[in-house]
C-alpha cells in the first residue's frame, strides 16, 4: 500500500461550507458549475443537513474497531468474490471479539430454549429436553401476551432480573443483590453510554471529565466525543503486563482538575485490548482511590469468565467493595456490566446484558429509569438470553452434562490459544506481546524502522494497511486505542480456530519480518 492510499483512507475529507456558496460572485465567476434546475424550472434547494449543520460533537467520533481498515477489508472481500488475483484466498478478520463469526459453536441449551421461546408451537416436540421446555416456559410466561414479540418494562423482565440478582450472590459468595439495582440493557455498551449520559453536566472549566485506561477500548472514546465530555487519560503499565498504577491515576487526576471536573473512573477488567486481569488488592487500591477523590466507578467486567493465566481470577468490584466494609460499601457509587456477548456465550447479535448500581441516589435512579423509558425497553430475545446465562442448567437436568461438556471446551480452547499467541508472536524479533491472562485479545508491542516512521503519517496504521493488503489479515492498530507517544501495536483477537490461528501467527511473523527487511 502507498503512503497516497493510506492517506485518503485515513485522512477526513474535505467539505466546503454551504455559507460560502452565498458570495457576491456568481458561480460562474468562481468557476463553479451552474446549479442544475429540475424539469419544471424549480432549483433544488440546499439540504438542511449538511456536514457543517450537523451535531458537531458526531463528527468528533471514532471507533477503530470497524474504521478504515476494517471497510478496505470489506473492499477485498468483495474483489476477490469477483474473481480479482490477490496474493491470498481470504480475508481473516481478526479485529473484532465476535465470537461466533470466527467459528465459535453457540452453546446448545441457549439456542434450544431461544427456539422454543420464538416458536412456542416447538414446546410440543419431543426432540427437545424437558428442562428446555421448562426454562422456555417460564420465560414466555414473564412476557406480554405469553410472546417474546412483546414490549418488557423498561429495566426489563422482572423475573429476569431476579435471575440475574441471584446470579451475582452466588457470584460474590452471598453478597446481597437487590433486583431493584440491575438493569437489562442493549448489551453492555447500551448501559456503559446511559451511565456517562447521567453523569455528565457543566461547562468550560466544570464539564465532567472521565478517566479512561491508555490503551482502552473505543467505546469509552466515542461515547464521550460524542457527549462533549472530558476524556481523561491514565496510561497502564506495559512494562508490568499492563497492570494499573495508583500514582499514574493521581496524576492524571491532578492534571485534569486544571481545565475539567472529574466525576468518574472507568475500569475494564479483565481488560480489552491488552488482556490484563487486575489483582484483589489492586481493585481494592482502586475502590479506596475513587473514595478518597470523590469518583463515581464504573466497572466494564464483560470479560468475567475470560480468565486463563496461572495465579490470576477474576474479583468483582462489587464483591470487594463490600468486603472492605460499611466505609465503602455504604459510600463509593458504582456501576458494573456484564453481556452475553463475551465469556464462553459469544452471543454478540442478540445484544443481551445488564448493569448493576450501587449506591446511587434514589432521584438519581428515577431519572435513570425515565431515561431507559425512552428507548421503551431492551431487546426481549437478549434478555432471555441473558436469563439463560445467568441461570444455565444445574446438576441433575437432562442438558446440565452437556452443557459443561460445552462451556469447558469453549474456554479451555481460548486459553490454549491465548497462550499460543503470545508464544508465536514473542518468537518474532521486533514483536514483544505480554501474557494474556484474559480478554479475547493481544496487543504486543511492535517496532517499526524508522524509515517506515518517517514515510507514514501513522506508521501503525500503515503497518496494518500493509499487512491487510500483502497477506489478508485484517488487525487493529494501536493508536485506535491509544498508546503511548512513540510506541507502536496491534490489537488481534485470539478467537479464530486454533488451526487458522496458527497459520494467521506464521503469516504475521512472515510479514513482520518482510516489512523490517523493506524499510531497514
Amino acid at each position: 500500500v502507498q503512503r497516497s492510499a493510506v492517506r485518503a483512507l485515513t485522512s477526513p475529507l474535505l467539505f466546503s461550507s454551504p455559507g460560502r456558496a452565498l458570495s457576491s460572485l456568481s458561480a460562474t465567476r468562481r468557476g463553479l458549475p451552474k446549479e442544475k434546475m429540475s424539469e419544471n424550472g424549480v432549483v433544488p434547494r440546499a439540504k438542511v443537513l449538511t456536514i457543517d449543520t450537523m451535531n458537531p460533537t458526531v463528527k468528533n467520533v471514532e471507533y477503530a474497531v470497524r474504521g478504515p481498515i476494517v471497510a478496505r477489508a470489506v473492499e477485498l472481500e468483495r474483489e476477490l468474490s469477483e474473481g480479482m488475483k490477490k496474493p491470498f484466498a481470504e480475508v481473516i478478520k481478526a479485529n473484532i471479539g465476535d465470537a461466533h463469526a470466527m467459528g465459535q459453536q453457540p452453546i446448545t441449551f441457549f439456542r434450544q430454549v431461544l427456539a422454543l421461546c420464538s416458536y412456542p408451537e416447538l414446546l410440543n416436540d419431543s426432540t427437545f429436553p424437558e428442562d428446555a421446555k421448562s426454562r422456555a416456559y417460564r420465560i414466555l410466561q414473564s412476557c406480554g401476551g405469553n410472546s417474546m414479540g412483546s414490549y418488557s418494562a423498561s429495566q426489563g423482565i422482572d423475573s429476569v432480573r431476579q435471575d440475574v440478582a441471584h446470579y451475582i450472590e452466588r457470584r460474590d459468595g452471598g453478597v446481597p443483590c437487590d433486583p431493584d439495582n440491575i438493569y437489562l440493557t442493549t448489551g453492555a455498551s447500551d448501559g456503559i453510554m446511559t451511565m456517562l449520559k447521567l453523569l455528565v453536566c457543566g461547562e468550560g472549566a466544570t464539564r465532567t471529565g472521565v478517566m479512561i485506561s491508555i490503551p482502552q477500548y473505543p467505546l469509552y472514546s466515542a461515547a464521550l466525543a460524542e457527549l462533549g465530555a472530558v476524556q481523561i487519560n491514565y496510561y497502564l503499565n506495559e512494562e508490568k503486563c499492563w497492570s494499573l498504577d495508583i500514582s499514574e491515576l493521581q496524576r492524571a487526576l491532578d492534571e485534569a482538575r486544571h481545565y475539567c471536573s472529574p466525576r468518574a473512573l472507568c475500569i475494564i477488567n479483565p481488560g480489552n485490548p491488552t488482556g490484563q486481569v487486575q489483582s484483589r488488592q489492586c481493585i481494592e487500591d482502586v475502590i479506596r482511590f475513587a473514595a478518597k477523590e470523590r469518583l463515581f466507578l464504573m466497572a466494564d467486567e464483560v470479560y468475567q469468565d475470560n480468565v486463563y493465566a496461572e495465579g490470576c481470577q477474576f474479583h468483582s468490584f462489587k464483591k470487594v467493595l463490600f468486603e472492605m466494609g460499611p466505609e465503602y460499601s455504604n459510600t463509593v457509587e458504582l456501576a458494573s456490566f456484564h453481556s452475553t456477548s463475551k465469556c464462553y456465550m459469544g452471543e454478540c447479535g442478540f445484544r443481551g446484558g445488564y448493569m448493576e448500581v450501587m449506591n446511587m441516589d434514589d432521584e438519581v435512579k428515577a431519572q435513570l429509569t425515565k431515561l431507559l423509558s425512552v428507548r421503551l425497553c431492551p431487546p426481549v430475545p437478549g434478555q432471555a438470553l441473558m436469563d439463560l446465562v445467568v441461570n444455565p442448567p444445574q446438576p441433575g437436568e437432562p442438558s446440565y452434562d452437556n452443557f459443561i461438556k460445552e462451556r469447558t471446551a469453549t474456554l479451555s480452547a481460548l486459553a490454549e490459544k491465548a497462550k499460543l499467541t503470545e508464544q508465536v508472536l514473542n518468537t518474532v524479533q521486533g514483536i514483544s506481546c505480554n501474557p494474556v491472562q484474559g480478554a479475547m485479545y493481544s496487543f504486543p508491542h511492535i517496532t517499526i524502522p524508522e524509515k517506515a516512521i518517517k514515510e507514514a503519517m501513522q506508521p501503525d496504521m500503515f503497518y496494518c494497511m500493509k499487512m491487510l493488503e500483502e497477506t489478508g489479515i485484517c488487525l487493529v492498530p494501536g493508536s485506535g486505542f491509544g498508546q503511548k507517544e512513540g510506541t507502536y501495536h496491534f490489537r488481534m483477537t485470539i478467537l479464530p480456530p486454533i488451526d487458522k490461528l496458527q497459520i494467521l501467527l506464521i503469516k504475521v511473523k512472515e510479514f513482520h519480518q518482510k516489512f523490517t527487511q523493506q524499510y531497514s
